[in-house]
């Protein structure tokens, strides 16, 4: 769906390169995340991958065309919700919906439908200058669905949200997914990166160090350990185990056996833990 070779962009003739040789693909169907911290480089480039920014150096193809070649066809075709909320604060969700369905030729998904999906159907004929944070980035979100788009740019899409939206919108990601869309996604949170992505790309000072998927990662980069919490008379004890032969180690069969087990944890890395081994950086 999307190749990236050798990808350079500085912000003006004079300036440092933002971008420095990024190269990676996004598969159809996949979705593809780029965790870093901000001002690593993820918004510039979904700004090249939508056509925004165009002094760029390097090959990017979309869906096999180059990104010079394309026409108002490719905005027919894909979806972006950006970081800020691109909306009509004195239009209420429902006419901000309806004035942005107007921009595309194909017939727009139903607004009330959309508003529904993200817990925003009492809030449809409210002023958006009334909305909260996370309400206009669930709007937002409605929006750059409405043109039934088979590539999806989401740039921080559960920056503001409680954990209650913040589920229910991850849940709507992996519902296009499951349609068979492409998403690319920007984040520096390590739970959505983790959540939701195929795969991530980290990119630190306009720069991508690593691409696998937040398992691989996860799996390379921890100890083959299980730490074990279990309760030895009145005592709390915990014991590290190695994984090799587990299931015939005499400690780790006398502690199931025997004892009463509280928490039992294998010691695979977090991403997070994965991003700064990686880079030296951490994600804020």
């Amino acid at each position: 769906m999307i190749q990236v070779n050798d990808l350079h962009f500085a912000y003006g003739s004079n300036s440092h390169d933002t971008l420095r040789g990024l190269n990676f693909h996004v598969d159809t169907g996949e979705i593809f995340g780029f965790l870093g911290p901000s001002g690593a480089g993820k918004s510039t480039t979904q700004k090249i991958l939508i056509g925004i920014l165009n002094n760029y150096r390097g090959a990017v193809q979309v869906n096999g065309l180059n990104l010079q070649q394309l026409n108002s066809e490719f905005y027919e075709s894909i979806g972006v919700a950006f970081e800020t909320p691109n909306l009509y604060s004195k239009f209420t969700a429902l006419e901000n919906l309806d004035f942005f369905a107007q921009f595309y030729s194909s017939e727009a998904r139903n607004p009330l439908e959309l508003l529904a999906a993200v817990g925003l159907e009492e809030a449809a004929k409210t002023r958006v200058s009334d909305f909260s944070k996370g309400m206009k980035v669930r709007l937002n979100f409605c929006r750059s669905l409405l043109n039934n788009p088979k590539l999806l740019f989401l740039d921080e899409p559960t920056a503001g949200l409680d954990p209650v939206n913040l589920r229910k919108m991850e849940a709507l990601i992996l519902a296009e997914k499951t349609r068979g869309n492409t998403i690319c996604i920007t984040t520096h949170d390590m739970h959505v990166a983790d959540t939701l992505c195929d795969r991530v790309a980290f990119i630190v000072d306009g720069e991508v160090s690593l691409i696998d998927s937040p398992r691989d990662l996860k799996l390379q980069h921890g100890e083959r350990f299980v730490d074990i919490e279990y309760r030895e008379g009145d005592s709390l004890q915990t014991k590290s185990i190695s994984m090799e032969k587990l299931g015939t180690n005499d400690a780790f069969q006398n502690i199931l056996n025997n004892q009463y087990i509280e928490t039992i944890h294998s010691r695979e890395a977090s991403l997070e833990d994965v991003f700064v081994k990686t880079t030296g950086r951490s994600l804020q």
